[in-house]
């Protein structure tokens, strides 16, 4: 089941997520991408999982059986935003080229002063978000993540930008209390983000069709969105390699207004309306899917596709980059709130 992410380890590890904020703080974006060749090349030799699961999801999306350079290009996306993140969390937009598309419908979703949901995915890097900033610096953001799952992010979030992480809603929280931090921030017009791929295990969820099969999506994010009754905005931030992201608004809903006797009826069609928009973007930029683990379930379709890596049998701890949660995950578990981000 896709719930499976949480036995991997947190995204990044600190000591690699400091080591390349010192390389970037010090030597620049141009140098620490150095850096991104031994990572890619570790977990190729080392993380038989994450090696695998790319395989399998690679020969999905592409139709063909994926090639270990298929594999190789995917893991050096995942480490090419990791760096990024460094520069973004830290407000460093100048070194990048965003490309904006859907900002009016995001416009005019905040200017309705009763702030805004915006789902995002583990496709791609959630932090070009931060773009934002620059259309209306006076703007709040508030990110929803799971500080207890993700220390390491944390840590470097408080390093790098206090601001920013004096602002995050901890999804480790309680239920009703992510749902009081939530409600407060959309009554006060702030913009909301939640990452929303994710089940958490033993939470509520649905099957629909993704890819080719179906796939497990949380419930908890369509029962938040019904209960505020705010505006729903789809966000998708495409790595486009070297200095490029696209970041990609689109306006889901203008308000969830589903009577709770529909809800059971409602909620699957969200869902795979969600699900279909999730993967028009991933197979238009498939190398940006970051869900490093068996998404689907099928763990036969992964082992069909494995191979021995060049070097190494066994998979085993290093300090590099783990794929698993970014900046804007969260988690779920509990009451709908507590289980709405759907990430960690």
């Amino acid at each position: 089941m896709s719930g499976s992410w949480k036995q991997r380890r947190e995204g990044g590890g600190l000591f690699a997520l400091w080591l390349l904020r010192s390389f970037s703080l010090r030597g620049g974006r141009g140098l620490a991408r150095l850096l991104l060749v031994p990572i890619t090349a570790y977990f190729l030799a080392r993380r038989g999982e994450e090696r695998r699961d790319s395989r399998a999801y690679l020969s999905r999306v592409l139709g063909r059986p994926a090639r270990l350079r298929d594999v190789a290009r995917h893991i050096h996306t995942f480490a090419a935003t990791i760096l990024d993140r460094v520069f973004l969390l830290g407000g460093d937009m100048q070194r990048f080229d965003i490309r904006v598309s859907g900002l009016e419908s995001l416009h005019a979703a905040l200017d309705r002063g009763q702030g805004v949901l915006v789902f995002g995915s583990h496709l791609g890097s959630f932090e070009v978000l931060r773009v934002l900033g620059r259309q209306r610096p006076e703007q709040k953001i508030r990110v929803v993540l799971d500080k207890a799952h993700s220390p390491a992010v944390t840590q470097l979030l408080d390093a790098l930008n206090p601001e920013i992480a004096a602002s995050v809603i901890d999804a480790s929280q309680d239920g009703p209390a992510i749902m009081f931090a939530i409600q407060q921030a959309a009554a006060e017009g702030a913009l909301v983000a939640l990452l929303v791929d994710r089940t958490q295990p033993g939470e509520a969820s649905l099957a629909v069709p993704f890819l080719g099969d179906h796939a497990e999506f949380p419930v908890a994010p369509w029962l938040l969105a019904s209960v505020l009754q705010v505006p729903v905005q789809l966000a998708f931030g495409l790595y486009r390699g070297g200095n490029r992201y696209d970041l990609a608004f689109e306006p889901f809903s203008d308000g969830l207004a589903i009577p709770r006797r529909e809800r059971a009826a409602a909620v699957p069609a969200l869902i795979a309306r969600y699900a279909a928009r999730l993967e028009h973007h991933v197979r238009d930029a498939p190398y940006n899917w970051f869900n490093f683990y068996d998404f689907w379930g099928d763990r036969e379709h992964s082992r069909s596709h494995q191979d021995p890596a060049p070097g190494a049998t066994t998979p085993g701890p290093a300090p590099a980059p783990q794929p698993g949660p970014a900046a804007g995950d969260a988690a779920g578990g509990g009451a709908p709130v507590r289980r709405a981000a759907g990430s960690g």
